[in-house]
C-alpha cells in the first residue's frame, strides 16, 4: 500500500521531533529566525497566523529545502486555504477547527487540532492522525500519560511548556514530536534578530532530542 502525502508529512514531523512555533510582529523576522534555527538543526517550522503576513513568511520558507513548513493558529477556512496556497505542508489549530480539517483533507495534508480532554481526543481522532496536546503546560506529562492509556495507538504532539530540559520526559511518555515555543524561540531573540542565540538554542534542543532518543532506544 502506498503511503499518502498526509502520512509522509506526519512521519517527517515525527522524524524531526521538534516543531518550532514561530510568533513575531513581522513576517521577515520569522523568516530570519527560522533559517537560524535550521542552521542549528531544527527544521520543522510552524508559522502561526498571529504573525502579520504569515502567508508571506510561509511562502519564503517553503522554498528552503531544509525546512518542513506548516501554518499554526488556523481558525478559519480562508486562513487554511491561504496557508496551503503559500506552501504550508500541515495545518495546526489550538482547538478542533473543522474548517481547517476540511481544507487539509481536500489538499491531502495533515490537520493537527488542539485537544485536551478525552472527549476532544476521541472526536478529533475520527478525522486526524496527529493531535496537538494543548496547553500541555497545564496538565503536564501526567496528562499525556493518562490520555495515552485509553488511546495507545494515537499520535500526540504536546505544545506549551516543553523545554530542552524536559523534552526527553515528554518523548518517554509517548509524544511523537513536540511543539517548541518560548524556550526555543524567545520573543526577544526573534525581535532583535539574534540569529546566533537562536542557532545556539536550536543546537541545544537538537542535542537533547538525540540524547533522549538514544536513551529510549
Amino acid at each position: 500500500m502506498s503511503v499518502t502525502m498526509e502520512q509522509e508529512t506526519i512521519d517527517a514531523l515525527a522524524a524531526r521531533g521538534i516543531v518550532a512555533v514561530m510568533r513575531a510582529p513581522r513576517a521577515e523576522q520569522v523568516v530570519t529566525a527560522a533559517r537560524a534555527l535550521a542552521d542549528g538543526g531544527v527544521t520543522a517550522i510552524e508559522v502561526t497566523y498571529t504573525v502579520p503576513g504569515a502567508a508571506e513568511a510561509i511562502a519564503a520558507l517553503a522554498s528552503d529545502p531544509r525546512l518542513l513548513v506548516g501554518a499554526g493558529t488556523i481558525e478559519t477556512a480562508a486562513q487554511a486555504r491561504e496557508a496551503v496556497a503559500a506552501g504550508a505542508r500541515y495545518l495546526v489549530s489550538p482547538h478542533r477547527c473543522d474548517d481547517a480539517i476540511a481544507v487539509a483533507q481536500e489538499a491531502g495534508l495533515p490537520a493537527i487540532p488542539g485537544v485536551y480532554t478525552p472527549t476532544e481526543v476521541a472526536e478529533a481522532a475520527r478525522r486526524c492522525r496527529l493531535l496537538k496536546l494543548f496547553p500541555a503546560s497545564v496538565g503536564g506529562i501526567e496528562l499525556l500519560k493518562a490520555l495515552r492509556a485509553p488511546f495507545p495507538a494515537l499520535a500526540f504532539m504536546p505544545s506549551g511548556g516543553v523545554t530542552a530540559a524536559n523534552l526527553g520526559d515528554w518523548l518517554a511518555a509517548g509524544a511523537v514530536a513536540v511543539g517548541a515555543g518560548g524556550d526555543l524561540v524567545p520573543a526577544d531573540a526573534i525581535e532583535r534578530g539574534d540569529t546566533a542565540e537562536l542557532t545556539r538554542r536550536a543546537r541545544e534542543w537538537s542535542a537533547a532530542l538525540t540524547s533522549a532518543r538514544a536513551a529510549g532506544a
